[in-house]
């Protein structure tokens, strides 16, 4: 990060006991592991600022996203992209698409802390099991979100203007009906299974940083 701007930093957080004085316990036995929940106690940590840029593991930057930093966020306690599948089958009303997916997520803890946003979620997913938890929560309870362009959380198929490109499961039906996750430091599968070579260089650099990454984790 430092070589790219001196002024980069990365600081590493243990809210294992935020987390273990309340689990999501109706969750735990999930497919998603408890890493996945870890957004919902954001407003538990004193470290972070009033406005926090969440992003999923499987996300790759591909372009600045200062601009989206600076989105206002008055009366709005999330943004976020809609689901690319998810918003199909899920909606607080039948007549416009309302479902965000959670892997991109500004979020205003400003007025999350003062509402009790995550509080509520982490009570519901502690009492009762949801399909994708995390995300299922967000959109049950958030009342104040506003839906951001698709190019910061592109899910499907990249454009010019893509910003955070995102390696979600997807469906495929030619020639046959199949269900594809690939994460992007599967480099094999990036290549062979997406025919995407485009990271090829930043991918080179994490083969090489991967081992110092072991020593220091």
């Amino acid at each position: 990060m430092r070589q790219e701007n001196p002024q980069h930093r990365l600081t590493r957080i243990d809210i294992t006991d935020l987390f273990m004085a309340n689990p999501p316990q109706a969750n735990m036995t999930t497919m998603f592991t408890p890493y996945c929940m870890l957004r919902l106690y954001a407003d538990l940590i004193p470290e972070l600022p009033d406005c926090v840029l969440y992003l999923d593991t499987d996300i790759v930057c591909r372009r600045s996203f200062s601009n989206l930093y600076q989105e206002p966020m008055k009366d709005v306690d999330i943004a976020g992209v809609l689901d690319h599948y998810g918003k199909w089958w899920f909606h607080h009303k039948l007549t416009w698409f309302d479902y965000i997916n959670s892997g991109v997520l500004l979020m205003n803890l400003a007025s999350i802390r003062q509402d009790g946003l995550l509080v509520r979620c982490r009570r519901l997913i502690r009492h009762r099991w949801l399909f994708m938890p995390d995300q299922s929560a967000l959109n049950i309870i958030a009342k104040s979100k506003q839906i951001l362009p698709r190019k910061y959380n592109e899910q499907h198929k990249v454009e010019t203007d893509t910003v955070f490109q995102h390696f979600t499961t997807s469906f495929r039906f030619w020639p046959r009906f199949r269900i594809v996750t690939v994460k992007p430091w599967q480099i094999s599968a990036v290549h062979q299974q997406l025919g995407l070579h485009e990271y090829d260089d930043l991918l080179n650099d994490y083969r090489q940083l991967a081992p110092k990454l072991k020593e220091v984790s």
